[in-house]
């Protein structure tokens, strides 16, 4: 196989190629789409009316929202517009921008989710300190230091990922991976990336740690509260948040520690969505379904009736 030292394009590949399949494919997607952008922008949108949402944790969820419609936004527009136009080519430097975009907004969503478990930790088991620790210039300081850290991880991976020569533009993904596109390397320098990899996992792996540290000390402090309505307050914080991180994990675990294969396939592609698209998807629901304060927001925002509010308290 000739190296192939400037490629314009990459052909993306993982859905049948039957015209109804490829329709089924954009339906699906637009569907996914329109709910993963409703959900988190409805989020953001009631806790920036909400004065009462005005607190630590309020924003960071609000940073989280932003973080998972940048998410979606990478890969499932592009992916339906390939559908629909019966395309599989993307150019190059669109495959650049895919990298380096999900690169930025994934990994800032993990350490984003970090320090919401330290935010949570604080509130509950040193809540007399909570405002002097957890202050607007603090909080305004982390989030920056989540935006920096998903930048400069971008920067060096996409980098790392593009410094290589590609012996085949052919991907088999529906978007640009960084794994996938490793494949077709032909030249060494592709194990100085694998090697920054395995690096961003074993940080990836040191956060989750530090969070189930965190809640486990949370749930200790939690069972010793006298009060049940105390510790339905404390879980109704924390739960949303932990299923939220466990989401993201084991469907990432799911996804990667299958058999691997060199061929593209449709239960390939499941497990892709699942861990790229699901999470970020799912996320405004998790929290909302849960949370009475976001409940609340939102009938605020919606002007629901009450036979809708009678539904959401059900939920």
């Amino acid at each position: 196989m000739s190296n192939l030292t400037s490629l314009s394009t990459f052909l993306l590949l993982g859905f049948p190629e039957s015209r109804e399949s490829q329709l089924l494919h954009f339906s699906l997607f637009l569907a996914i789409y329109l709910m993963a952008m409703t959900g988190n922008l409805l989020i953001v949108i009631a806790i920036v009316f909400d004065q009462k949402l005005h607190t630590p944790m309020y924003f960071f969820l609000i940073n989280l929202a932003v973080l998972d419609v940048g998410i979606v936004s990478v890969m499932v527009p592009k992916s339906m517009a390939l559908s629909l136009m019966n395309n599989r080519s993307i150019s190059y430097f669109g495959c650049v921008a895919q990298v380096f975009f999900y690169l930025f907004f994934a990994p800032s969503d993990f350490v984003l989710l970090t320090i919401m478990a330290h935010d949570r930790y604080v509130a509950i088991c040193n809540p007399l300190q909570y405002e002097r620790i957890m202050h607007k210039e603090a909080c305004l300081q982390l989030v920056v230091i989540v935006w920096i850290t998903g930048l400069l991880y971008a920067i060096i991976h996409t980098g790392g990922t593009f410094a290589n020569t590609f012996c085949s533009n052919v991907v088999n993904q529906f978007f640009c991976e960084v794994p996938q596109l490793l494949k077709l390397s032909c030249s060494d320098f592709y194990l100085v990336e694998v090697g920054l990899i395995v690096i961003g996992c074993a940080l990836g792996f040191g956060c989750f740690i530090f969070i189930i540290i965190t809640y486990i000390r949370i749930f200790a402090i939690v069972v010793r509260i006298p009060s049940v309505h105390g510790k339905k307050k404390a879980l109704s914080t924390c739960l949303p948040h932990l299923t939220v991180v466990s989401l993201l994990m084991f469907s990432g675990l799911f996804a990667y520690l299958r058999p691997p294969s060199d061929t593209s396939s449709d239960l390939d592609i499941a497990f892709s969505v699942i861990y790229t698209i699901i999470p970020p998807t799912l996320n405004p629901f998790i929290y909302s379904m849960r949370n009475q304060d976001i409940k609340t927001a939102l009938w605020k925002l919606l002007d629901v009736g009450p036979s809708s509010k009678t539904i959401f308290r059900l939920l």
